[in-house]
């Protein structure tokens, strides 16, 4: 069981919702009156649920915090949660539970169609994440706009991040978050060649330390205070076939996040991101099973077989 002490390596806020995954012969989908399709199953998603779910599969005490519609999806996602010894300290949403439909095609690549349900000005409560960032190392702030205004409030010393998503490096809804965080993740989906030049920004305009773009079996691009130019980092080998690529960019923030709070080396942090999206991508849904810590350290293990860990230790 999760201990229960007021300390949290991790406090998630923001980002929780229900995913109806919708698997398809293609993508993009033609028009047709009807597809015959596989099981249509509605599972917790959104970043926050992800990346508090594969911090805690990785061993790391987590609280996540967020609005919750009080519905059937509301109840889902509560109940996922309390199952998997997550932590959570929610309030009721007037617009309900956050939906997403997502359509997967045989390659697991998706197409997301997403219902935010939010409620013009919302903002989480005061009183709801105070107690919680008391006793925080680490604070991952999801890029929901009730997110927008909790900066002000974590205390000194504290880490920060956020991720981007498919940010397009102009869409202001991002800038408060990708100026006030540490540790920057985002996608190259939408950057194409300004990929570079959106990384120095983060980092130039704003107090990352550090701005990571994952850009999928390309692996990743990594841009550190103090560097002239972005680092790439191979994707990690998959462990199995291809099922769902959803919740792969959340898992790789858990992986990264657990070698940050475990002091361990930039390029090995970087690569544990990468094999546990790896293992996300080859599970069905987007956060059903994230990589546990014992899987993670033995695919991080020695490759010449000596048993060593590569500096990484196993206690939760």
């Amino acid at each position: 069981m999760q201990e229960r002490t007021t300390e949290r390596d991790v406090v998630v806020l923001g980002g929780i919702g229900v995913d109806t995954t919708v698997y398809v012969p293609e993508l993009p989908l033609p028009y047709r009156d009807t597809y015959h399709v596989p099981p249509v199953v509605d599972r917790i998603g959104n970043t926050g649920s992800g990346v508090a779910l594969g911090c805690r599969a990785l061993g790391l005490r987590v609280t996540l915090v967020a609005l919750i519609g009080e519905d059937p999806q509301g109840r889902l996602v509560r109940d996922h949660l309390a199952a998997r010894d997550v932590d959570v300290a929610w309030a009721p949403s007037p617009g309900g539970t956050s939906r997403s439909v997502l359509l997967v095609g045989p390659d697991g690549r998706r197409l997301s169609l997403h219902d935010p349900r939010v409620t013009p000005g919302e903002r989480l409560p005061r009183d709801l994440y105070l107690p919680a960032l008391r006793g925080a190392r680490h604070v991952h702030v999801s890029i929901t706009d009730s997110c927008r205004d909790v900066y002000a409030d974590i205390p000194d010393g504290v880490t920060v991040s956020t991720d981007l998503h498919d940010w397009d490096g102009t869409n202001p809804h991002h800038e408060d978050f990708a100026y006030a965080s540490d540790l920057v993740f985002m996608s190259a989906a939408a950057l194409g060649d300004r990929r570079d030049a959106v990384m120095r920004a983060v980092v130039d305009r704003g107090r990352a330390s550090l701005v990571v773009c994952t850009d999928g079996a390309e692996g990743c691009h990594v841009l550190a205070e103090g560097w002239e130019r972005a680092r790439h980092f191979p994707a990690q080998p998959l462990p199995g076939p291809v099922v769902d690529a959803n919740g792969a960019g959340d898992a790789f923030v858990s992986g990264v996040l657990y070698g940050r709070l475990r002091g361990l080396p930039l390029e090995e942090c970087v690569r544990l991101g990468a094999l546990a999206g790896a293992h996300a991508c080859t599970t069905a849904g987007t956060h059903e099973d994230p990589i546990t810590l014992a899987t993670l350290l033995e695919r991080a293990g020695d490759p010449h077989g000596s048993g060593q860990k590569n500096g990484l230790v196993t206690n939760g």
